[in-house]
């Protein structure tokens, strides 16, 4: 246990880091981080276990910041630990600094998470605490016996992402996650009474959750609170600890500017920084420091975490020699490496819908991927993962043995628990529900492009088909929107996310098979509820790796192409064969993914569609979502509306689905 005077002194060279990396950049939220820097500095210097020399151990500890805004607490920290440099801190909010305003992800820095939007980080936490069960129950708790910990602001708590977090941390019971609720009742424009009235404590209580209070600017407190939450066997804890906003912050005056809502979202400025950084111990010359008695004592806590480390491997490398099997599955399930699958076990029903062959692609992966986890938001029986489920059973409190997550009628929760189950590594996680419903998974669908996370997000009744259920249910202006993403490069200059709409049974194996090969970005799988015919004779389907490909039996001496993706390609070779009797020469081409097209060669390209060629494409959508393929002499038939009620073949008749309307409209052209 330290010296109470001494963990004061660490937090206070924290705050002074946190302060001053805000007040050069002239950017930044200094208030916060103040006030969570005694917390912070307890936990790092006491609690979590992780090996400086190896930060991306499977065995580690996680820390996720649930406030990104709080970035200046977190470097700063890590700085004390010897990731970031002094001179790293002063580039925060800079270009190309390794301290951006809100960090995504980087391990070899110390940084498992940071979210952007409040509440997604909490949620990422609460579902690496679910990985890491799951992976105890796989593999053995020799090699999985860490904590996840959780730091959440009033303005997390607030977000209705936390409500559905809450529910299912509790539910599960998840021990291993902790969490730190800094609760200094400012936010940005307004004190949280002015919003919020609840009793934050009753709500997690009813939630099934082991609560705690503590002064959370009192060393002695926090690490009590740390210590039970530890000790801790069937819950989820929250410690609830009430901090100062801007602690230690003085006015130019040199009257308190603690607790004021000012210190939140912009620098202290000029005679209230120098105040502060007197008040704080720092030298106002030279604020960029390390005190020697801190770093003393970060250095004691690294010896200290050589010898926990040591043991803890030792462990391992014990369990690794008798089981040599699963060390080699571990080794093989946290090297980020594309699963093997044998597809040519998957067997497809000719003329199904797509979310049935997707179906029968997640039976064949729930048998041969043991590190798959699967998740539905309350809808696996329409959104066909059931295919996933019939091989394994559900993850329930005390039995993580399962691979599927049940996760309620919470969609974007139950994405942002993926995501997180992916951040804590060894595992593959994949989500359904309605493609309509998509809308509540942006934001973690954004998330998971920024931070390259391969999360297999699956999208089922993908169009006004969708029939008797209405507008409400059919997904018309959804493809183009998550196109438009599509469009988006990554980091690495890649597409930020792979999109997949599958036109018939075949094309969905071709289509899951380079969803589990890319471990690089997210992937979204969008599938029909009603059936599909096959494609022509003779189709390659494995041609469908092109993005785009000329669907077998078209004519390659062409008058007109014809074009599409998804249900719609079948609606196409119908229109095909009116117009072949008419003696129109035609090409058909299936387009499951755009910018997987767009990352061929240019020959490719041309060879396909070539510039220049009439072209006519049908999408179920906007028509921008094809209107970039078509070109300046080409036409699209799309949704002008959010479509109506009415049996499926109705609306196709009403709406101009019909291969009868595919020859009118390209009789027109011509």
């Amino acid at each position: 246990m330290n010296d109470k005077k001494l963990m004061m002194r660490a937090a206070d060279n924290i705050r002074i880091l946190a302060a001053s990396m805000v007040e050069k950049a002239n950017s930044g939220h200094p208030g916060g981080a103040m006030g969570g820097a005694d917390f912070i500095n307890v936990l790092f210097s006491e609690f979590l276990v992780y090996d400086p020399a190896d930060p991306d151990w499977a065995g580690r500890d996680r820390f996720f910041l649930d406030p990104g805004h709080m970035s200046p607490m977190l470097y700063s920290a890590l700085a004390l630990q010897g990731f970031f440099t002094l001179d790293e801190l002063k580039q925060f909010r800079q270009w190309g600094s390794p301290t951006p305003g809100h960090p995504e992800r980087d391990l070899t820095r110390g940084i498992e998470n940071t979210s952007g939007p409040l509440g997604q980080g909490h949620t990422f936490a609460a579902g690496a605490a679910v990985a890491e069960k799951f992976l105890a129950a796989q593999l053995g708790k020799e090699v999985m016996q860490h904590k996840i910990y959780a730091y959440i602001s009033d303005g997390g708590i607030e977000e209705e992402i936390s409500q559905g977090t809450g529910r299912i941390a509790g539910n599960l019971g998840l021990n291993n996650l902790i969490m730190f609720y800094d609760s200094n009742d400012i936010q940005l424009s307004t004190e949280c009474k002015v919003v919020m009235s609840e009793d934050t404590a009753a709500k997690y209580k009813a939630w099934g959750w082991n609560v705690l209070t503590c002064n959370g600017n009192d060393a002695d407190e926090i690490r009590q609170a740390l210590i039970e939450a530890n000790k801790e066997t069937s819950r989820p804890t929250i410690i609830i600890g009430k901090t100062i906003m801007g602690k230690g912050a003085l006015r130019a005056d040199g009257t308190s500017y603690e607790a004021c809502i000012n210190t939140h979202g912009a620098p202290l400025g000029g005679d209230a920084y120098v105040n502060t950084i007197k008040n704080l111990g720092g030298d106002t010359e030279n604020p960029f420091q390390i005190f020697p008695e801190v770093a003393a004592l970060y250095a004691a806590r690294k010896e200290e975490l050589k010898k926990i480390v040591a043991e803890r491997k030792a462990q391992e490398q014990a369990w690794a020699t008798a089981n040599p099997e699963k060390a080699a599955q571990m080794k093989e399930w946290f090297s980020g490496k594309a699963p093997k699958v044998d597809w040519s076990q998957v067997v497809q029903k000719e003329g199904s819908a797509t979310r049935a062959a997707s179906a029968a692609c997640l039976g064949i992966l729930a048998e041969q991927v043991p590190n798959m986890i699967c998740a539905s938001a309350d809808l696996s029986n329409s959104d066909k993962t059931d295919g996933f489920l019939k091989k394994t059973k559900s993850i329930v409190r005390d039995d993580f043995e399962g691979a599927f997550f049940q996760a309620g009628v919470a969609e974007l929760t139950m994405a942002c628990m993926c995501i997180g189950m992916y951040l804590h590594g060894g595992v593959i996680p994949a989500c359904g529900t309605f493609f309509v419903f998509s809308d509540y998974m942006k934001p973690a669908a954004r998330m998971a492009a920024l931070m390259e996370v391969p999360i297999k997000f699956i999208w089922t009744h993908d169009a006004f088909r969708v029939g008797e259920d209405g507008p409400t249910h059919e997904p018309v202006e959804q493809e183009a929107q998550i196109r438009l993403m599509e469009k988006l490069k990554n980091h690495h200059g890649k597409d930020s996310i792979r999109v997949f709409r599958p036109a018939d049974a075949d094309e969905t194996t071709v289509c899951w098979a380079m969803a589990m090969e890319n471990m690089e970005t997210p992937t979204a799988l969008i599938f029909s509820r009603q059936n599909i015919a096959k494609l022509p004779e003779g189709n390659d389907y494995e041609q469908a790796r092109k993005g785009a490909y000329i669907v077998a039996g078209s004519d390659q001496d062409y008058d007109i192409i014809l074009l599409a993706s998804g249900s719609e390609v079948s609606t196409l070779v119908a229109g095909a064969e009116l117009l072949r009797k008419d003696g129109v020469k035609v090409r058909i081409v299936s387009v499951p993914s755009e910018g997987l097209f767009r990352q061929q060669s240019k020959e490719y390209q041309e060879s396909i569609i070539p510039t220049g060629a009439k072209v006519f494409g049908m999408t179920a959508g906007l028509p921008v979502t094809l209107e970039g393929l078509v070109g300046p002499n080409g036409k699209v038939w799309g949704m002008p509306s959010f479509g109506f009620s009415a049996p499926y073949k109705v609306l196709d008749e009403k709406l101009g689905y019909t291969g009868e309307n595919v020859y009118k409209q390209v009789k027109a052209m011509l």
